[in-house]
């Protein structure tokens, strides 16, 4: 069986309205913006991103 290697990595939620362009603390913020009824802000407008980055990383690889 083959060793599965952990590598370290950070990952960012980006919660974001695809037609503004603003970009929210986390869905529930997105949420309260399309209940607030001051706002043209739909559940359609919902946009999320996820921004993953990881360390280098050194590999060694094996030729026959």
């Amino acid at each position: 069986m083959t060793e599965v290697i952990k590598v370290p990595a950070k990952v960012k939620e980006i919660v974001k309205n695809k037609r503004t362009g603003k970009i929210y603390v986390d869905k529930a913020e997105f949420d309260a913006d399309v209940a607030n009824p001051g706002t043209d802000t739909t559940s359609d407008d919902f946009r999320q991103d996820v921004e993953i980055t990881v360390a280098s990383l050194e590999v060694f690889g094996k030729t026959d």
